[in-house]
Formats: structure tokens, C-alpha cells, sequence
């Protein structure tokens, strides 16, 4: 049974870990709105399909798919992963599901945030999105995992930890308009220390460019290991990121961590910039209210946008010049897990990568 608590995680004791945490398992959402996936999401779902089992080498993965989509999803999956029914408006896990929070005697919770679909009516990405709203109460049902609702607009790609108290945002996203236009930076500033139990919060000026939930900083930095993190670069200065991530490194090189060390920055060239085709942007029904896929629009490409499971690491990659590069990197950083490469571009079409498809849920351990 879930309950629904009154109280904060921090007040409580708990704080959100670290991705390389150990976890008891992954969530993801099957795809399938043809007005977001190109050829009625069929190829999309091969891909989510080799990041589910990529991730099942090593931990549980719960596919949540619409009762429509049922049979094709379980046909597709293997018998190790999980398959659930439930209603939903797309399949960003990351953002409409639960975070996670443990506290010391390895006890989990779930924290519920509102979402509006990256912007509600100001810039929001379709309508209506009340089904995704209430994935992440669905997903702590069925787990029977306590509950905190969280009174503020807020998506999992938008934050990133080192489980050490020290969290990541962006500016570009967490004020943007469209999600919290009452609240200031240090309101919003406050909540995040509630809700996610963590000290120090660095606020970076800006995300990817042309990231269309405002700049979520899982596509652009995150952290590898407590005081070191990975951040999305170009070498290019008359590349619109450069300035971006310039930006970003300036405020990392120059902001403590909650443990007071100056934080080492790896860079990773970005791929591309990569551009929808005429081809790809044909296959993706057009309907009013939902964000076009315009052939020759850039898309937030990026290397950093990655999973980092129990013993693995799913790394997109798009047949890009840089995707040696992007694994060699990985390879040092996470080691001894294995780095495991997926093709992102079908992800990337849908506007986000493998980290905003997956959702780990911690062991407490």
C-alpha cells in the first residue's frame, strides 16, 4: 500500500541518491502518439525495446504501456521485462515518473511532482497531458512505495544529483514561464532543498540549445562521480551551444559542491548539429496543439543524455563523427561498467534521448 505523506523528504531524513546508486530497477514508457513518432512510432519502439533489455542484463525494467499497445509491446519485449498497463500521454518516464528518495536505513520514497507537459499552456508541448500527470502516483501504487506530492511543476530530466547534497539545474528551465510563474529562484530554490534533500543547488544560465523542454540539464550536464561531472561542448564558437556551455563551465569551475570541492568538468563534444529530414518529418501525423516535427529543424543532439544502470551504461549514439570519442569517454568514466550503445536518433526525433526514457528506482543499499 502507498501512502501519501504531509511532510517533506528532507524533514524526513531522505534525499534523492545518485544515479549510480544501486537500483532495484528501471521504468520506462512504451511510445506510440504517431503526431510525436514518425511511422506510427514503430521504429521508436525498437529502440525503446534494446534499451529495456540493455538495462535487464543487470536490473528489473518495467515497461508501462496503454491497453492498446499492450500485445504489440509484450510481443516485442523479452519475458524479463515486466510489462504493466497504464494510461499515459507519452513516454518521457523521466519527467512524468516518480524521483526516488532513501533515506540512511535504506528505506525508498517516491516524490510526485506536477506535470504540464514542459510549459502548460505558455509553451507547453501538447494537450491535454493529465494522464502523465498521474503516472508517477500509479507507478508508487504499484510498487507500494510511500508518497510525497510535491506542490510545484517540476520533470526529472530538469535535476541532477551527486548524492552527496549537491544538486544541478538550469535557469533556462526551472523559470522558465510555462511551469512555475509565482515562484522565485530562492522559492524554488527552498522546495528543491525539501524535496530532494540536498545542500547546495547550482544554478547554470542555460541548457542545450534548442532543447524543447527549456533546457532539462540531463541532456547537458550531469554528474559521473561526486565533484565531477560531464558537460555537452562544441568546439565551434559560432556554434549557438558554445556560448551555453562556456557559460555552464564558468559557473562549475567557480561553484563549490556541498562538500566544498571545486568540481572537475569533462567535456563532450556534441554530435551533429543533427537536422530532421524531409523523410522523417513526413512520417510524423500533423495535429494542432502538438510541438511539428519541421524538416531542417535542429535537434538538442547530445551524448550526455545517457543511463547509468547497476553494471551498464546505455550510451545513444547517431552515427556521427564524435561517437568514438563520446565512448571512449564513457568508457573511462564509468568504469569497469560496460558501456552498451544504442542508436538515439529515433529518441532524438521525439525529443529527448535514452536518460528522458528511463526512470531508476533505487534499492536503498
Amino acid at each position: 500500500m502507498s501512502r501519501t505523506l504531509d511532510s517533506t523528504p528532507a524533514a524526513d531524513g531522505y534525499r534523492m541518491p545518485a544515479e549510480w546508486a544501486h537500483h532495484t530497477g528501471c521504468w520506462l514508457v512504451w511510445p506510440e502518439r504517431p503526431d510525436n513518432w514518425r511511422l506510427g512510432a514503430k521504429p521508436a519502439q525498437a529502440v525503446f525495446a534494446q534499451v529495456a533489455e540493455a538495462i535487464a542484463e543487470t536490473e528489473a525494467v518495467t515497461v508501462a504501456v496503454s491497453a492498446r499497445q499492450y500485445d504489440n509491446a509484450r510481443s516485442s519485449l523479452s519475458d524479463r521485462v515486466r510489462v504493466v498497463e497504464m494510461s499515459n500521454d507519452d513516454a518521457w518516464m523521466r519527467d512524468i515518473g516518480p524521483t526516488f528518495v532513501v533515506n540512511d536505513a535504506g528505506d525508498v520514497r517516491g516524490v510526485d511532482w506536477d506535470f504540464n507537459a514542459w510549459g502548460g499552456l505558455v509553451d507547453g508541448l501538447y494537450f491535454p497531458w493529465a494522464a502523465d500527470d498521474a503516472v508517477a502516483r500509479k507507478v508508487l501504487e504499484i510498487e507500494g512505495i510511500d508518497r510525497y506530492k510535491a506542490p510545484f511543476v517540476l520533470e526529472g530530466g530538469s535535476i541532477d544529483v551527486d548524492g552527496e547534497g549537491t544538486l544541478l539545474v538550469t535557469e533556462e528551465c526551472l523559470l522558465s514561464p510555462g511551469r512555475n510563474p509565482d515562484l522565485s529562484r530562492e522559492d524554488l530554490d527552498a522546495l528543491l532543498r525539501d524535496h530532494l534533500g540536498v545542500e547546495v543547488v547550482i544554478w547554470l544560465p542555460y541548457g542545450v540549445y534548442l532543447d524543447e523542454t527549456n533546457g532539462h540539464v540531463d541532456n547537458f550536464c550531469r554528474f559521473v562521480e561526486p565533484g565531477k561531472v560531464m558537460l555537452t561542448w562544441t568546439d565551434d564558437p559560432t556554434d549557438p551551444q558554445y556560448e551555453r556551455s562556456a557559460a555552464a563551465r564558468k559557473v562549475l569551475e567557480s561553484t563549490p559542491d556541498a562538500r566544498g570541492r571545486t568540481i572537475e568538468v569533462v567535456t563532450i563534444h556534441q554530435p551533429g548539429p543533427i537536422t530532421i529530414t524531409e523523410e522523417e518529418s513526413r512520417g510524423v501525423d500533423s495535429i494542432e496543439g502538438t510541438l511539428p516535427r519541421v524538416a531542417g529543424d535542429r535537434l538538442a543532439g547530445s551524448y550526455v543524455n545517457s543511463y547509468i544502470g547497476n553494471d551498464v551504461v546505455v550510451l545513444p549514439v547517431f552515427d556521427d563523427p564524435h561517437d568514438d570519442a563520446a565512448v571512449a569517454a564513457y568508457t573511462e568514466l564509468f568504469a569497469p561498467r560496460r558501456i552498451v550503445t544504442v542508436p538515439g536518433r529515433e529518441i532524438l526525433l521525439g525529443g529527448g534521448n535514452v536518460h528522458c526514457i528511463t526512470q531508476q528506482q533505487p534499492s536503498g543499499r
